[in-house]
């Protein structure tokens, strides 16, 4: 009877786990699926933060358009986009504030979107300089304006 219950027990115990082969197997393919898997990922991700920049570029612009309707001029770069939240002492007319945020939002690098206005008021230009914060670049360190 023990008998039968150590050969039992033996013959469980080999088809209980994996082997040392199946192992290094399996995680050669698993690093396999990473390796095309994950270029693409980081891509992807890339390419959603710079969409994100655009979108949030055009809320800013239309909160911009918004403050031109009621003040007759876009806020100056000495006012700058904080003027889309909070009413300055130069700007007659505003009914904002402008943006849903209580702040102006960042981008999605977490730097602040750049602003200039033309000498005349009338034209601005919104922009991100992207990951490196710095003026050019490609992919992800490449600037955003629309």
């Amino acid at each position: 009877m023990t008998e039968k219950i150590t050969q039992a027990r033996r013959a469980h115990d080999a088809e209980a786990g994996f082997s040392l082969m199946e192992l290094l197997v399996a995680m050669v393919i698993l690093a396999l699926i990473m390796g095309v898997v994950a270029p693409r990922v980081v891509g992807y991700l890339s390419r959603a933060k710079s969409q994100t920049a655009e979108v949030q570029i055009r809320n800013i612009r239309a909160a911009a358009d918004m403050f031109l309707l009621d003040v007759g001029r876009y806020p100056t770069n000495e006012e700058g986009l904080g003027a889309l939240v909070e009413p300055k002492p130069t700007a007659t007319g505003w009914f904002g504030p402008y943006l849903q945020e209580e702040t102006v939002p960042v981008d999605p690098w977490g730097q602040p979107f750049r602003y200039d206005v033309s000498d005349d008021g009338m034209r601005v230009r919104i922009f991100s300089l992207g990951r490196d914060n710095a003026e050019g670049g490609s992919g992800e360190d490449k600037d955003v304006a629309i």
